[in-house]
């Protein structure tokens, strides 16, 4: 059962804007929520946690400043708002969740992850 769904990835231009969704399944336990990002070779990077009770954020030095994180807590919704988008941002993005809360952040080995949505920059 498919329990995490991104959307909105796609091409954007260098300094453009994209902004990625997250639909968790109902039901699903989520206190902490992220976006990681994958290339081929490379391993997988958090760029964003959101500790969903109480919206603390963390942002990996790659994306601070220019990503952010948010929720619609009712449309059991994650975002990442993508601004000013570099060629090094192109990936696969993956949402993911956990029920950890005191540890949530962007080290969490997180156990729900969805299936991924591509980011081209060029």
């Amino acid at each position: 059962q498919v329990q995490l769904v991104e959307s909105g990835g796609g091409s954007v231009q260098p300094g453009g804007s994209v902004r990625l969704s997250c639909t968790a399944a109902p039901g699903l336990r989520r206190t902490c929520m992220a976006w990681f990002r994958q290339t081929p070779g490379k391993e997988r990077e958090a760029v964003a946690v959101l500790r969903t009770v109480d919206d603390k954020e963390y942002y990996s030095d790659s994306v601070n400043g220019r990503f952010a994180i948010s929720q619609d807590r009712p449309q059991r919704t994650l975002y990442l708002q993508m601004n000013n988008l570099r060629s090094e941002d192109t990936a696969t993005y993956y949402c993911a969740a956990d029920v950890e809360l005191t540890r949530c952040g962007l080290t969490l080995p997180f156990a729900k992850w969805g299936q991924g949505t591509q980011v081209t920059v060029s």
